[in-house]
């Protein structure tokens, strides 16, 4: 992870820990054209955040062990976060 990008990781993986996201509502807010800012794009390939269909009601995006790992490290997990 680039120093320029590593603290929005950091927000996205942090967003996604408070409750798990529509992927409509993540692309919403996180998707970008810009080449240098592939946020949600290195958050995934970083295996920090997951995309998983659920039951038909479309898909969800969740944190994974990875992304709470280092949301600790970097003191950011709120009692609500901490699985």
């Amino acid at each position: 992870m680039s120093s320029e990008t590593h603290a929005l990781i950091l927000d996205l993986v942090e967003w996604v820990a408070a409750r798990p996201r529509p992927y409509d509502e993540v692309m919403a807010a996180w998707r970008t054209s810009c080449p240098r800012l592939t946020i949600w794009e290195d958050a995934v390939d970083l295996g920090l955040v997951v995309r998983e269909q659920r039951n038909g009601d479309g898909a969800l995006v969740t944190v994974t062990p990875d992304g709470l790992a280092l949301l600790r490290r970097e003191g950011r997990v709120s009692r609500s976060t901490a699985m």
